[in-house]
């Protein structure tokens, strides 16, 4: 046996036996290295082993009136309060049916009378040492569990940071936007949410997808940051080379994704997915249906699902907004330009999708619309663009 522990540090035993003599001498033998709790009956040492805080092991008779040893083992068991708690039968029951009954219930140990002090010791030492190691694990398991959330959250914590910087950054070249990436996030969820047990989507939409499509919509625009002022600005049409400029924000978005993605692996752990999924949007939500679009003229199902969805969002978006470029559309006339878009620019089954929640688009519009300081800014935008183009031109435009 071991050095006596510190009294403060003992652990604590649950002697249960209705034999005053063995109650006596199992105290005395244990009160040098453990506390000791007594019970007489069952009924008792159930409450003492549910009470705060419990025994670390029970010493427990078989042969007590009432409520039996194997009935208070099975009902320790039953309580997930007291199963953890080691039980060592402690009897006169001698056969090997009664001891391969008592460990069936649930006992970690048997030891019959007359006890071998040393022995009782013995068992009662390992079976402690047994439990403590558990509960070690446990403890551990817990700990690493609780890092792990930790860590997850530090992840989520830094992909929030990248988003809003790089959508923060897009939204200051071209502020008269406004609010359009926050209802654009807002759109796509309400479109992956409608089509989720669709056939043709539900392999793809699900919560940590739809999760992933929220968080990497801010960033379908993102692009935009490296086109000149002078085209995107401009408040008249772009002529076919300023457009082919403006064509390739969609590429110059997927690339400063994919850098960011491989700075974030190269120096953390965990996978980027997020970005993976910014990059199919940035790259591929000006693709149509009908292969009309950019920047790779790709065709129907080939057009990522991330990107379908975000086009459907961003020319609703689009639409009904104020841009330098144009005035507002009505909701009204923004659901008939995507309703003839049926089979042409866009997946017909998203627009079917879009047609059934048009008033949940109209809401989220209205919740996230634009402040009179935004649109102030734009107009003197407008305004500031229009005497440049004047300067530079040498005269009025036409039109």
């Amino acid at each position: 046996m071991s050095d006596t522990p510190n009294p403060i540090c003992r652990q604590t035993i649950l002697i249960v036996d209705d034999t005053p003599d063995n109650i006596v001498m199992l105290s005395s033998l244990l009160k040098d290295h453990y506390r000791t709790k007594v019970a007489t009956n069952g009924e008792r040492a159930l409450k003492i082993a549910a009470a705060d805080p419990p025994p670390d092991l029970i010493l427990l008779d078989i042969m007590m009136p009432g409520m039996d040893g194997y009935e208070v083992c099975q009902r320790l068991k039953a309580d997930i309060h007291t199963s953890d708690i080691p039980v060592i039968f402690l009897t006169a029951k001698t056969q090997e049916e009664d001891e391969e009954k008592g460990l069936r219930l649930g006992g970690v140990d048997y030891i019959t009378k007359p006890i071998n002090p040393p022995i009782v010791l013995a068992r009662v030492e390992t079976q402690l040492t047994l439990k403590n190691a558990r509960q070690f694990l446990q403890d551990r398991n817990a700990f690493l569990e609780a890092e792990v959330q930790r860590r997850t959250e530090e992840i989520v914590a830094i992909q929030d940071a990248i988003i809003l910087t790089m959508a923060a950054l897009a939204e200051a070249r071209d502020n008269e936007t406004g609010n359009h990436i926050r209802r654009t996030q807002h759109y796509i969820r309400a479109l992956a949410n409608r089509l989720k047990h669709h056939p043709r989507f539900d392999h793809f939409l699900n919560e940590e997808t739809i999760r992933q499509l929220f968080k990497s919509a801010p960033l379908h625009d993102i692009g935009k940051v490296a086109i000149p002022d002078r085209i995107l600005l401009k408040p008249g049409r772009l002529t076919p080379e300023e457009f082919e400029i403006m064509k390739t924000h969609t590429t110059l978005g997927r690339d400063a994704i994919l850098t960011a993605e491989k700075h974030l692996s190269n120096s953390t752990s965990f996978s980027s997915a997020f970005l993976q999924m910014a990059q199919e949007i940035a790259y591929s939500h000006q693709e149509r249906w009908d292969g009309a679009g950019y920047p790779e003229g790709l065709t129907g199902d080939a057009i990522p699902i991330s990107a379908r969805l975000m086009a459907v969002a961003d020319v609703y978006d689009a639409l009904i907004s104020w841009r330098i470029y144009k005035p507002a559309m009505s909701h009204e006339e923004a659901v008939r330009i995507i309703r003839e878009g049926r089979g042409n620019h866009f997946d017909p089954d998203i627009v079917d999708a879009f047609l059934e929640i048009t008033d949940e688009f109209q809401a989220i519009a209205a919740q996230f619309a634009d402040t009179s300081e935004v649109l102030q800014e734009a107009a003197k935008r407008l305004e500031l663009a229009i005497v440049e183009e004047h300067i530079v031109l040498g005269g009025d435009k036409d039109d």
